[in-house]
C-alpha cells in the first residue's frame, strides 16, 4: 500500500460568508488534504502540531479515516493555530480578520519512522523552512508536491525558491502564479515557475477550474457548475487530498495520470464548497463521489464534428 505524507495545518477556523457564519470548527491545510485523500486505499499520515486545547472528537475524526497521527505533536497548555476570515459577495475574494499562530510559531516538524520511506510527500501550506525541514527528513520519495501562498512569496521569497527548486509538482492559484512568475499569461508564467525546478506546475482558479503544465504540454480541467456554493475555506488543499491521493493510489506518476488526478482532486474541491468548513467531507461517500465524477466526464466529453 503506498504511503502519503501530510505536512501542513491542523486548526481552528471561523467563518463568515454570505450565507451564514461559524463559531470555531475544525480546519487547516493538513485537515482537509487528509480528509480528501482518505477517499482513496492508501496509507495517510500527518505531520503538524496542535495545542491541547483541541478536542478528542476531531483527532478521532481523522483517525477513524485511517489517517496516522504519530507526527501530530501536542503542546501541552499550548493553544491550536486559528484563523477568521470573511468572504465577499463574489466568494473569491475575501479579509482575514484574526490570525493566531499559537503553537505553529515555534513549530519543528518530526516526521515519524514509519514515514519516512512514504511515496508521496504534499507540502501543504507552511512556512517554506517547516516544509524543507520534512525534505531533509525523507528518503528519496517518488513525488514531492507543494502547495505555497502569495503570503510566503511577499515575506520568505528566497527561502520560498529554494522550496520550490527541490519539488516535482507545484499547486498554486492563478494570483500567485502571476504573482511568483511576474507574467500575466498563465502559460509564461507557468514556463517560468518551472524552470525554478518543479516538472509539473498546477494551477488553480477556482470555480474556472485548473490547469496543469508538463514541459510543452498542457490539460484544462473544468470545475463542476454548482447550484449552491457555501464556503470555499479549504477547497484548494482538497483539490491537494484529492490530487496526491489519486496519484499515491494508482502507483503512477504519469502526466497523463496526473490528468486523472487534478479531474479526482476538481471532482473532491466541489464537494467542499457545499458546506461550512469541513463538513461536507466528513460525510462523503463513495458512491456520491462516483456519480459526480460521471458528472465531470458528461461535461467535459464530446466529438468535434469538422465542418
Amino acid at each position: 500500500m503506498s504511503k502519503l505524507l501530510i505536512v501542513g495545518t491542523v486548526a481552528f477556523d471561523a467563518i463568515e460568508t454570505p450565507f451564514g457564519k461559524t463559531d470555531k470548527i475544525l480546519g487547516g491545510a493538513g485537515t482537509y488534504i487528509a480528509l480528501s485523500a482518505s477517499q482513496f486505499d492508501i496509507e495517510s499520515g500527518i505531520v503538524s502540531v496542535i495545542g491541547d486545547d483541541f478536542p478528542q472528537d476531531y483527532l478521532d475524526l481523522l483517525t477513524d479515516r485511517n489517517v496516522n497521527l504519530e507526527g501530530l505533536e501536542i503542546v501541552k497548555g499550548g493553544k491550536t493555530f486559528f484563523w477568521s476570515g470573511r468572504y465577499h459577495n463574489d466568494m473569491n475574494s475575501r479579509d482575514t480578520l484574526d490570525t493566531q499562530l499559537n503553537v505553529l510559531a515555534d513549530f519543528q516538524p518530526v516526521v515519524p519512522d514509519h514515514f519516512k520511506d512514504s511515496d508521496i510527500v504534499m507540502l501543504g501550506n507552511l512556512h517554506p523552512a517547516v516544509q524543507l525541514s520534512v525534505m531533509e527528513q525523507v528518503n528519496n520519495p517518488r513525488l514531492i508536491v507543494l502547495d505555497t501562498m502569495n503570503f510566503w512569496m511577499d515575506s520568505e521569497l528566497e527561502l520560498l525558491k529554494q522550496v520550490i527548486s527541490k519539488v516535482d509538482v507545484i499547486t498554486i492559484n492563478d494570483e500567485e502564479a502571476r504573482q511568483l512568475s511576474g507574467e500575466y499569461s498563465l502559460v509564461k508564467a507557468a514556463r517560468k515557475i518551472r524552470d525554478m525546478g518543479p516538472d509539473y506546475v498546477v494551477i488553480k482558479k477556482g470555480e474556472h477550474g485548473a490547469l496543469l503544465f508538463h514541459n510543452e504540454e498542457m490539460f484544462f480541467a473544468p470545475a463542476l457548475p454548482l447550484e449552491e456554493v457555501f464556503d470555499p475555506t479549504g477547497a484548494g488543499d482538497t483539490f491537494a487530498g484529492g490530487f496526491v491521493g489519486y496519484l499515491a493510489n494508482s502507483d503512477d506518476i504519469s502526466f497523463e495520470n496526473m490528468k486523472n488526478a487534478v479531474i479526482y482532486g476538481s471532482n473532491l474541491a466541489s464537494f467542499c464548497v457545499e458546506k461550512f468548513g469541513a463538513e461536507k467531507m466528513l460525510h462523503l461517500d463513495k458512491d456520491a463521489v462516483d456519480r459526480r465524477l460521471e458528472s465531470f466526464k458528461a461535461l467535459t466529453q464530446f466529438e468535434i464534428k469538422l465542418a
